[in-house]
């Protein structure tokens, strides 16, 4: 089975975390940490801070390292790498997604996680 390594970013403010709503794809309308895939010769990091740049159009300061999730999909196995970040900026832009929302404790489950993110839904609901 082939796998795919991410990195997400979990954009924490004012007790609240950042969830978007892919608008493509086999998952298009399910709701995940906003990132992606780890370029050659990137650490997770700089990979964190240019997939942010590249799907929000905004820049995060890249914290602790949350959790990494082993999850196997149909067609692939998926290693994410989750890291709490924070906003350098107010200003995001959707680029890829159809919808993002401000979650916090009480309404972290309101939306359908894709399967890989629950897992760390769950640890969030212990940080926040």
């Amino acid at each position: 089975m082939k796998t795919i390594e991410v990195v997400a970013a979990i954009i924490v403010s004012s007790g609240k975390i950042f969830a978007t709503q892919r608008g493509y794809g086999d998952f298009k309308d399910g709701w995940e940490f906003p990132g992606g895939k780890i370029e050659p010769g990137e650490t997770p990091e700089e990979a964190l801070v240019r997939e942010i740049k590249e799907e929000l159009k905004t820049d995060i300061k890249v914290g602790e390292l949350l959790h990494t999730v082993e999850y196997d999909y149909p067609k692939f196995h998926l290693t994410m790498h989750c890291f709490i970040c924070e906003l350098l900026s107010k200003e995001i832009t959707l680029v890829e997604h159809e919808a993002a929302k401000w979650l916090d404790a009480s309404n972290i489950d309101t939306v359908d996680w894709l399967p890989a993110d629950t897992e760390v839904v769950e640890k969030m609901k212990q940080y926040l």
